[in-house]
C-alpha cells in the first residue's frame, strides 16, 4: 500500500480536525472529516483561480454549480486527478443531455490520504491506518429559459479510516451523511457574453464519526460570480474564433457572508483548440495564490491542466489533471 510522507499531517487534520485545508479560510471553524469537500476538483476551474461557479458547459461544472451541467450538449465522461500535498484525488463522472428534460448523470470522487503506520515501540509496524474521503453525485440540471439555468446535487458523503493490524487508538471508523448542492445561473445580452451565477454547496447532515455529541457540521458554503466573455478582433487568416474570458467569484460560510474570499480568472481562447488559463485565489489561508492551466481539444477529446502555486512554503504546490471525452 502507499505510503506518503505526509499522511500522518492527513489523519490529523481530518480525523483530530486540527488545521485548515487549502481553500479553507482560517477563519471558519474546522469541519472534521468533510472538509475533504473543500478542494478545488478538475483542470478548468483550478487554472481559473477556482473561478467556476458561472462557468458551464463541461462535466467539471458538477463540483463548483451544477447549473453549468446544462451547457452541455453531448454526453461527455471525463476523469479529474489531482494530487495535494497530503492526498491524491480522483474523479470520474458521465452526464447525458435528454431531450426535452435537461441534462442527467452522476459522478464519484475519492480523496486518499495514502497510509500509515502504526508503531507502539522499537520493531516493526503494528498495523497501519489509512483514510478517505469519498463522494457521490447524482445531478440533474436544466434550463428553464433561454437565458436561466438551474441545477442540483444529490451527495453521499463518507470519511472512513481503515485499520489493518493493531491501530491502538486509530481504530477503524466510518462516517456517512447526505447533502446537497443547488445553483443557478443566468445569461445577459444577446451573445450571453455576460453570466451571473450563484450556487449554496455542501448544505446536509451533520457527519458523524464518534457519536453525535462529536458529529461535524458540514462545510456549507455560498458563492456568486460572474464571467465576462470578449470578442477579440480576427486576424485574417485565423480559422477559430480568438476571445478572452474573465471571471470573478466570492465565497464564504453559509449565514455568515461577512468576509469573503475572492477567486480571479483570465482565459484567452483560440476556439476550442487551445485554451491558456491563469488565476489568482485570494483565501484566508496559507493555500492562496496564483495558478496557471492549458486547455486544448482534438476532436472528441479534450485535456485540462493546472498548476497552483502557495503563496506559503507549507505545501507542496499541487497540479490538476482532466482527461474529456465528447460523444
Amino acid at each position: 500500500m502507499r505510503r506518503r510522507p505526509s499522511s500522518a499531517v492527513a489523519v490529523l487534520l481530518l480525523a483530530a480536525s486540527a488545521s485548515p485545508l487549502p481553500g479553507q479560510s482560517r477563519a471558519d471553524p474546522v469541519e472534521g472529516g468533510a472538509a475533504f469537500l473543500l478542494l478545488p476538483i478538475g483542470g478548468r476551474a483550478t487554472a481559473l483561480g477556482q473561478a467556476g461557479v458561472a462557468d458551464g458547459g463541461t462535466t467539471e461544472a458538477a463540483f463548483w454549480n451544477p447549473a453549468g451541467l446544462a451547457g452541455l450538449h453531448h454526453i461527455e465522461l471525463s476523469l479529474h486527478h489531482a494530487s495535494t500535498f497530503a492526498s491524491d484525488n480522483t474523479a470520474l463522472s458521465g452526464y447525458l443531455p435528454v431531450n426535452g428534460l435537461g441534462v442527467i448523470g452522476v459522478a464519484a470522487y475519492l480523496v486518499d490520504f495514502g497510509s500509515q503506520d502504526i508503531s507502539t515501540g522499537p520493531g516493526p509496524p503494528v498495523g497501519r491506518i489509512g483514510p478517505k474521503g469519498i463522494e457521490i453525485l447524482a445531478s440533474y440540471a436544466t434550463t428553464l429559459t433561454s437565458d436561466f439555468a438551474f441545477g442540483i446535487n444529490y451527495k453521499l458523503i463518507q470519511f472512513r479510516q481503515d485499520c489493518s493490524g493493531d491501530c491502538g487508538p486509530f481504530r477503524t471508523v466510518v462516517g456517512t451523511t447526505h447533502g446537497v448542492d443547488v445553483g443557478a445561473q443566468y445569461a445577459i445580452g444577446p451573445a450571453d457574453n455576460l453570466r451571473v451565477g450563484v450556487a449554496l454547496q455542501h448544505a446536509g447532515f451533520k457527519l458523524q464519526l464518534e457519536n453525535n455529541g462529536q458529529a461535524d457540521a458540514l462545510p456549507t458554503r455560498v458563492q456568486f460570480g460572474a464571467v465576462y466573455r470578449i470578442e477579440l478582433p480576427q486576424p485574417t487568416g485565423v480559422a477559430e474564433a480568438l476571445d478572452a474570458r474573465i471571471l470573478v467569484d466570492l465565497q464564504d460560510a453559509w449565514r455568515d457572508f461577512s468576509d469573503p474570499d475572492a477567486r480571479v480568472g483570465l482565459e484567452l481562447g483560440y476556439g476550442d483548440l487551445v485554451r491558456l488559463r491563469s488565476g489568482y485565489a485570494f483565501l484566508q489561508s496559507d493555500a492562496a495564490g496564483p495558478s496557471i492551466g492549458l486547455g486544448m481539444r482534438f476532436g472528441r477529446f479534450a485535456f485540462d491542466f493546472a498548476r497552483q502555486f502557495f503563496v506559503s512554503s507549507n505545501f507542496d504546490e499541487p497540479f490538476h489533471i482532466s482527461l474529456r471525452a465528447i460523444l
